[in-house]
């Protein structure tokens, strides 16, 4: 009798193991993020592999790793990523988009990611040492859509046009060709753009001090908070460890203009 008793608890054991054995593991969950092609160097299209890579693609890849989630990154043009994001075709937004308070009305924000202003640029045989919008009254200028510039520079009522581009290097194109006065946009990506050497007639102007200074964070959707949780508990990691640090680093920006 106990020698059967233990033969059978022997098998069931076995069916046990096999069976655990057998049962599939959870796969991760997948995050679908939305970046943008024309943002160097938050987000852009790498053309060698065709993916979305950059600052806000590593930021968020890391913090996956440290949220226990995975990527997938999906192209969009900057003034349709909200709503891509409220009608729930991607899950998060990691560009570079500053946290604003009529954002904010529609989504969540994480924690500033960093911090800085918008630059601003004009035809290279333009040479005044331009400080505010007021230099340039009566003028036509430019700025991308869906970014806080547009308001801002409608908002002065120094201009006589302010015209609003679809893409980043339209913007520059113009600027370039002196189609328009000046174009403004995010310091960092105008001065990683005129690097490249593909808008040769425009350069940063370097006395201009920035208006709209603001910070950038990852969106989701409001009601979206376990992940918006995850999200600022992985960026807080990725932070003390210093691997946001070396994220900007690798991208020429400065750490030390990272908010704590």
């Amino acid at each position: 009798m106990t020698r059967r008793l233990i033969r059978a608890a022997g098998a069931a054991l076995v069916l046990l193991v096999g069976s655990a054995l057998a049962r599939p593991v959870l796969a991760q969950e997948t995050i679908r993020v939305g970046s943008t092609p024309t943002g160097v160097p938050f987000t852009f299209l790498d053309t060698k592999t065709n993916t979305i890579q950059g600052v806000m693609v590593d930021v968020i890849t890391a913090i996956g790793k440290q949220a226990g989630f995975s990527v997938q990154i999906e192209p969009f043009q900057f003034s349709t990523l909200i709503a891509a994001l409220t009608a729930k075709k991607i899950d998060v937004i990691s560009a570079a988009m500053f946290i604003t308070a009529p954002r904010k009305e529609v989504i969540a924000f994480s924690e500033p990611v960093y911090a800085y202003g918008e630059g601003m640029v004009v035809p290279k045989a333009d040479t005044k040492a331009y400080t505010a919008f007021a230099d340039l009254k009566g003028e036509t200028v430019g700025a991308q859509v869906g970014t806080a510039f547009v308001d801002a520079l409608k908002k002065s009522g120094e201009f006589a046009e302010v015209k609003a581009y679809d893409t980043f290097p339209d913007m520059l194109r113009d600027v370039n060709a002196g189609r328009v006065k000046a174009v403004f946009a995010d310091a960092p990506i105008i001065a990683y753009n005129l690097k490249s050497g593909n808008f040769p007639n425009a350069h940063l102007v370097a006395s201009y001090k920035p208006v709209v200074v603001g910070s950038v964070g990852i969106g989701v959707r409001k009601d979206d908070t376990a992940l918006l949780a995850k999200i600022n508990a992985g960026l807080s990691k990725i932070k003390e460890s210093g691997e946001l640090a070396k994220i900007l680093e690798k991208w020429g920006l400065q750490p030390s203009v990272n908010p704590s």
